[in-house]
């Protein structure tokens, strides 16, 4: 299905329509973006196994370097742009005037984003301190990880690492922590395990910001470092890309960073690499 160009995704799409978006569909066509940081690329691949024909027939290493030369090509979206962006990337596919918050799974006004208890802000998946990237523009406003979540979901989560386990968390129902660890609800284990890879693969410390990097434990601090990769693949297997997901990674495609989340499109390639 081809995207027409002719009308805002700011200002509504039919989400029927959106939703429908096969995997083999066209990736896109050229859009400027007004608070990019850099001019988008002068030309898109026609279908999504055009973007990827780079990749084809690679595993392992290969394949990682391959997605990673593939995806670094990108228009980057300021900290602020942030905001309105996940109004669009994340907009409740029922009720067009809201977003679904990512580990609470409430549908919030739009309007209610900021800094109170009862507002929603910009949750860094791959919390910002691993890396010391902080908010800059790059891994700080990559969109592919970047979700709208309940203040005060967002602070309990922290920067803790992915894990089983802990106490219910108060506003996001089926998400539990502990001292060291967070559990997502089991409706976005998937995504989480998701975004998380596509950071590593996207940034291997060749751009200027450290080398992201999966491992098998928790309480990695400030290292640029995420875990459990032993259980972020179980996530990926137990819970594959939904329509949200997708109409999501073809929105950031089409109107904003122009690169795409290669594990949405193939999540097999997981287990490829890992």
């Amino acid at each position: 299905m081809r995207i027409s160009r002719t009308a805002p995704w700011a200002a509504g799409l039919a989400a029927a329509a959106l939703f429908l978006i096969p995997a083999s569909a066209t990736a896109g066509q050229h859009r400027t973006v007004a608070d990019s940081a850099q001019a988008a690329p002068q030309a898109y691949p026609v279908t999504v196994d055009d973007y990827y024909a780079p990749a084809a027939g690679k595993t392992g290493a290969a394949l990682k370097t391959a997605l990673h030369d593939i995806i670094k090509t990108q228009s980057k979206v300021s900290y602020d742009g942030v905001w309105n962006a996940l109004k669009v990337t994340d907009q409740d596919p029922a009720n067009s005037n809201n977003v679904i918050l990512v580990y609470s799974g409430r549908s919030q006004s739009k309007s209610t984003n900021g800094g109170g208890v009862n507002d929603w802000n910009r949750e860094h998946v791959w919390a910002k301190s691993h890396g010391d990237f902080g908010t800059a523009t790059g891994p700080g406003t990559d969109l592919h990880h970047l979700r709208p979540e309940d203040v005060t979901v967002n602070s309990t989560r922290g920067n803790k690492d992915f894990d089983k386990g802990g106490s219910p968390v108060a506003e996001a129902p089926g998400s539990f922590t502990d001292a060291d660890s967070f559990e997502p609800r089991d409706a976005v284990k998937g995504d989480v395990a998701r975004m998380l890879l596509y950071m590593a693969v996207r940034y291997d410390g060749g751009d200027g910001f450290a080398d992201l990097e999966m491992n098998d434990r928790v309480n990695n601090g400030t290292a640029p470092l995420f875990g459990r990769i032993s259980l972020l693949k179980q996530w990926n297997q137990m819970d594959p890309p939904d329509a949200f997901e997708k109409r999501r990674n073809q929105v950031i495609y089409d109107t904003y960073q122009h690169n795409r989340n290669p594990f949405i499109d193939h999540p097999e390639w997981v287990n490829s690499i890992w």
